[in-house]
C-alpha cells in the first residue's frame, strides 16, 4: 500500500511538473520571444530603462548595463514587439 502511495504522488509531480514546462514554453511563444535569441520578434523601447539595466550603448556610453539614471530617454531595452506603445514614457527606437 505505502509503495502505491508514493508512485502516485511520483506521477502526479511528474505530470505537474511536465505541464507547468509546457505552459511556459507556450508562454513564451506567445509573447514572440521564440527566436533564437528572442530579438527577433522584439522592438528598442527607450525612457523605461531602470539604472545600470539598458540592452545596448546610449549618446554618452558604449556599453549595456551602464545607465545612470531611472527612466532616461536614450536608454532602451528589448521588448516584445507592441508592448513598449504600452508602457507610459515608452518611446519606440527604430532599429
Amino acid at each position: 500500500m505505502q509503495l502505491s502511495k508514493t508512485l502516485m504522488t511520483m506521477a502526479a509531480l511528474t505530470t505537474f511538473v511536465a505541464g507547468a514546462a509546457l505552459m511556459a514554453s507556450n508562454v513564451q511563444a506567445k509573447n514572440g520571444m521564440d527566436g533564437k535569441d528572442g530579438k527577433e520578434s522584439s522592438e528598442k523601447c527607450a525612457g523605461i530603462v531602470k539604472a545600470g539595466q539598458n540592452d545596448c550603448k546610449a549618446n554618452s556610453h558604449s556599453c549595456a548595463g551602464q545607465a545612470k539614471t531611472d527612466g532616461a530617454a536614450g536608454e532602451w531595452i528589448h521588448v516584445p514587439k507592441g508592448t513598449c506603445d504600452k508602457i507610459v514614457g515608452g518611446m519606440t527606437v527604430k532599429m
